[in-house]
């Protein structure tokens, strides 16, 4: 039976979660490029950030809400109160740099602050986990805004034509999209992807069917925007960055929610609520906030950082998908604002970057870096000064 003290503890626990949630969709920015590209409001950003990022924290989050729930902190479960201050901590810190208009990486604050109340009440670290939590981390400014140079270099040959450029991507995102996780398709497996539920109908061995369905539904988008820019290339390419757009913002919301909501976890196993509960409550600050503070980040990623055309905001877009749909498939925690930031700078040094801040990007990273020690010594601290009290 749950007391008094229990439901006032998951009440305040409550509020910093959907608080966290608010300020993880305040941040998001997946649509900057298109705004940058000018084929897209601010507001309307906004509005489509927030509708496909809820539908992504329900169909795909489970996995990093898991990760932030039990996986970085061996030994000892997170106490309410230490949920409380992590989820308050870095919340905090994110909301700060929303309105100052600098786009703090959620996952370091969100992690730095789980370590730190995690360590306070005596638990071991996880070093398996940092392992792969850092190595994606580090990787992802060299593979994401790599990528994206290598695409907008491409993109930006005269011998290669938008007529054929538009469709080739279309294929390479119907590729991505194949093989990324749904929850829905296999809940008892932690989710699948299409082309692995597809596959299982082929009279093929698993590796070679996967393959086959996996070029088939490239096959698809490559085709309906091939015969979509023979009539209109200007169109094909709109709506090729807005669906790529879209599922960024899908790909947000399943790899960001479970920051918000992955420390509320062990707190509602008295009310043995199911995780589906725990990811629309989420699914629904991340919205809020994407619709009520995201313009101020996206106008910041948009046009402080570097100035971008419909081609190099496709490029961008395209990688960002990518590692997104890693960090959702192995659970990882991994900052958004660190990939469209890094595919933003990517794609405008294909230019030469001279439309690029290199004082912003500076800012940015130390930003990054502070962050996520001073949650964990924020976490730490007020942690051990509470149980001292």
């Amino acid at each position: 039976m749950v007391g008094v003290e229990q439901i006032a503890v998951l009440s305040v626990g409550a509020v910093a979660s959907f608080f966290m949630a608010w300020t993880v969709g305040a941040g998001w920015t997946p649509y900057a490029p298109s705004v940058g590209a000018r084929t897209m409001t601010i507001m309307r950003a906004a509005f489509f950030t927030g509708l496909f990022g809820i539908a992504g924290a329900v169909l795909q989050g489970a996995n990093v809400t898991e990760a932030m729930a039990a996986g970085l902190i061996e030994g000892v479960s997170i106490s309410p109160i230490g949920a409380v201050i992590a989820l308050t901590v870095a919340a905090g810190l994110v909301a700060i740099g929303v309105f100052r208009g600098y786009p703090l990486a959620t996952a370091f604050t969100a992690t730095g602050a789980i370590i730190g109340v995690g360590l306070a009440l005596g638990g071991q670290p996880a070093y398996a986990k940092y392992q792969q939590i850092l190595l994606l981390w580090v990787l992802t400014p060299f593979l994401c805004g790599g990528t994206a140079y290598g695409l907008a270099r491409l993109i930006r040959r005269d011998d290669v034509p938008d007529e054929y450029t538009i469709p080739l991507f279309g294929g390479l995102v119907g590729l991505i999209l194949a093989n990324s996780p749904f929850t829905l398709l296999a809940p008892e497996q932690g989710g699948a992807s299409i082309a692995a539920v597809l596959s299982e109908e082929l009279p093929l061995s698993p590796l070679l069917g996967l393959a086959v369905m996996s070029l088939l539904v490239g096959l698809i988008l490559g085709g309906i925007l091939l015969l979509e820019v023979r009539s209109s290339v200007r169109r094909g390419q709109r709506h090729l960055l807005f669906g790529i757009g879209a599922l960024v913002s899908f790909s947000a919301g399943g790899s960001q929610v479970g920051l918000a909501v992955g420390p509320l976890v062990p707190m509602l196993t008295p009310l043995e609520l199911p995780i589906l509960v725990v990811l629309v409550f989420g699914g629904l600050g991340v919205m809020f906030g994407a619709w009520m503070g995201a313009p101020r980040m996206i106008k910041a990623l948009a046009r402080d950082f570097s100035s971008l055309g419909p081609r190099r905001a496709t490029a961008a877009l395209i990688p960002a998908f990518a590692i997104a749909q890693t960090a959702v498939l192995f659970g990882i925690p991994v900052s958004f604002n660190e990939i469209i930031v890094s595919a933003v700078i990517g794609s405008g040094y294909a230019v030469g970057g001279e439309k690029t801040s290199t004082g912003k990007i500076l800012y940015t990273v130390l930003g990054w870096i502070v962050s996520l020690f001073l949650s964990f010594v924020l976490a730490f601290g007020l942690l051990t000064g509470v149980e001292m009290l």
